[in-house]
């Protein structure tokens, strides 16, 4: 970060990927970008080609140039990044010219803006990671822990949080074995059953099963999107109910609740995303678009008890920035399981803090300010130690021999 106060730091906003939440990724990104605080902040729009490339440029900030996009990547200028020894990155043209400059820009932190497989779930934290830059948002590990359903559960049952249990399906086995996994399906959990890829985000793949033929459809459905399908049985009298989380292993406090308005049984990625879009990019796109009650109307206590089990689910998965938790409740027996949580939200879930009287570009700054805590906490720690342990190795001519 820049020493002298006259100085702004300048956020680098990553969006796209190799995801298919692709595009919805390119409206978060977005929202992301156009919310950043300008009197603190510069920012660039940093977008993640399909083709896994990064390109940037002023044009890659309007979301009208994206329903173009051959024009939009001619526009813009492919970059790499390379970490300066200013302790800043830079962000240098891919294809450099022979003469002139080919820095294109440099940053001091970044806001992943990512959704989905491939830079979600760590990936993209990982690349950051290795330019030793400040980022926002969750971690390598808790990115990676939170995108596979199957292994955040595991967690959640350690840390005694309410969560269903599941079956893993996995596509080598189930072609082998068909009628076995079936029935093991059917013995534990009978009908109705939901089945969903183990590692996507945004209900893509997503579907329910009430009898065996169903069940092997949307199991075959789910392992079009990934190679391993997670099984659990479907809740009845549902309502879903969503909350939000923003801070760190320090402090972490809850948004208020939202119960999305199902135009199905299941909250799909139509439902999320192309209904009621508003104009594509803007405030009333992406999540924040869907029909929703907002503040939920829930039981007495129910709301401080979903806030409570959000904010205990944040902490235990090791978030950091903002979440957001989404749960399951039988509104017969009263019961409440954590469903899954999204590391990294649609539209960043700021209308939940809207609601709570935190604007758009607040939720941005406390995300900012979050990501360079953990990075003057961590350039605390110790990571090499210094030996001379080499100074006695030799392979006496052979290779991989001492």
């Amino acid at each position: 970060m820049p020493t002298t106060q006259s100085v702004k730091a300048t956020v680098a906003v990553f969006f796209g990927g190799r995801s298919v939440e692709h595009e919805v990724s390119i409206i978060t990104g977005l929202q992301a970008f156009h919310a950043i605080d300008r009197t603190k902040y510069d920012a660039i729009p940093v977008y993640i080609g399909k083709d896994d490339l990064l390109y940037t440029g002023e044009s890659m900030g309007d979301i009208e140039n994206y329903k173009n996009m051959t024009q939009c990547l001619k526009d813009a200028v492919c970059v790499l990044p390379v970490r300066q020894e200013n302790g800043r990155v830079a962000l240098i043209r891919r294809n450099a010219k022979k003469f002139g400059n080919n820095e294109i820009a440099q940053f001091d932190v970044a806001v992943p803006a990512v959704h989905g497989t491939n830079v979600e779930d760590g990936t993209l934290a990982g690349l950051l990671e290795s330019l030793n830059i400040p980022y926002a948002g969750c971690d390598i590990l808790s990115s990676a822990v939170g995108m596979d359903k199957y292994v955040m559960k595991a967690v959640l049952k350690q840390a005694e949080l309410p969560v269903l249990d599941a079956r893993i399906v996995t596509a080598h086995d189930y072609i082998n074995n068909t009628d076995a996994r079936l029935d093991e399906i059917e013995s534990a959990f009978g009908y109705p059953v939901i089945v969903k890829p183990v590692n996507l985000g945004s209900s893509v793949g997503i579907s329910k099963a009430s009898d065996r033929m169903e069940l092997s459809r949307s199991i075959e459905t789910a392992m079009d999107y990934a190679p391993r399908v997670l099984v659990e049985r479907a809740v009845p009298n549902l309502r879903e109910i969503n909350c939000a989380v923003l801070g760190d292993a320090d402090h972490a406090e809850p948004s208020v609740c939202e119960e999305p308005v199902l135009s199905d049984e299941i909250l799909g990625y139509d439902n999320k995303y192309l209904q009621n879009a508003g104009k594509t990019g803007g405030a009333k796109s992406g999540m924040s678009s869907l029909k929703r009650r907002l503040p939920a109307e829930l039981p007495d206590g129910m709301t401080e008890r979903v806030q409570q089990l959000a904010v205990d689910t944040f902490m235990a998965l090791g978030c950091n920035g903002v979440a957001r938790i989404d749960f399951l409740n039988d509104t017969t027996t009263g019961e409440l399981y954590v469903n899954e949580i999204n590391t990294i939200p649609g539209s960043l879930a700021f209308y939940l803090w809207e609601a709570r009287g935190v604007s758009f570009t607040e939720l941005m700054d406390r995300m900012i300010s979050l990501a360079f805590k953990r990075h003057r906490e961590r350039q605390s720690l110790t990571f090499t130690y210094e030996t001379n342990i080499l100074s006695g190795i030799t392979f006496g001519g052979a290779k991989g021999k001492s």
